[in-house]
């Protein structure tokens, strides 16, 4: 089976990505770690990546896409694969029907912004081993303080408000045309996010097996 995900950062698309990968036995193609794994592996289109990244540039869509066509032909997308952050505006979506990539089913995970903006703003990471807390929905026993290694636990850049606020308009402006892009071809399910993580992987394992 071929899946893409969406969702707005923070919905925790990259969760249920992660649990139907297991559950299907199919890997998650995420468009961050290709471009990262290209650029290591120094094939022809990494190093077409690697002089964007270098200049603090975004990847072109045409190097991206090409990044993405070599890992989907590797054996172990032959099963199936779901893509996690590709596409992100509609121009890559027809990209990827123009590669003759059949997709089954788009899972889009929705949470409102009001919930992100809570659950970003008040996350805590510790500097030194990297765990992750929340203010509200996990504190660590001293605030600022890890309980795990006694290390300070800060807000990551991309957490803070502005950032997130700035994340969330990027994805309503780009991404979220998609909806719409895959709702014509019937194959979009929406996903509506829960409280409990587990209550939205039970409802996203519906939504693909559906």
């Amino acid at each position: 089976m071929n899946l893409i995900f969406l969702g707005a950062p923070g919905a925790g698309k990259g969760t249920q990505a992660e649990v139907v990968s297991e559950h299907l036995g199919i890997p998650t193609i995420s468009t961050g770690n290709i471009i990262r794994e290209a650029l290591k592996n120094g094939t022809e289109t990494g190093l077409k990546a690697k002089s964007y990244v270098d200049a603090g540039q975004l990847v072109p869509d045409e190097v991206v896409i090409a990044i993405i066509k070599e890992r989907l032909v590797q054996q172990d997308c032959a099963g199936g694969f779901i893509l996690d952050g590709f596409p992100r505006t509609v121009p890559q979506a027809e990209a990827l029907d123009q590669m003759g990539i059949r997709i089954d089913r788009v899972i889009d995970i929705e949470v409102a912004d009001e919930t992100i903006m809570a659950r970003l703003s008040g996350r805590r990471v510790c500097e030194g081993c990297g765990a992750s807390y929340h203010l509200e929905y996990k504190p660590s026993k001293a605030e600022g303080v890890c309980d795990k290694c006694g290390g300070k636990t800060v807000q990551r850049k991309d957490d803070h408000p502005d950032t997130v606020k700035d994340r969330l308009r990027v994805y309503h402006e780009q991404t979220e045309p998609l909806k719409e892009y895959y709702r014509k071809t019937g194959k979009l399910a929406v996903v509506e996010g829960q409280e409990e993580v587990k209550d939205t992987t039970a409802l996203t394992l519906k939504a693909v097996e559906a």
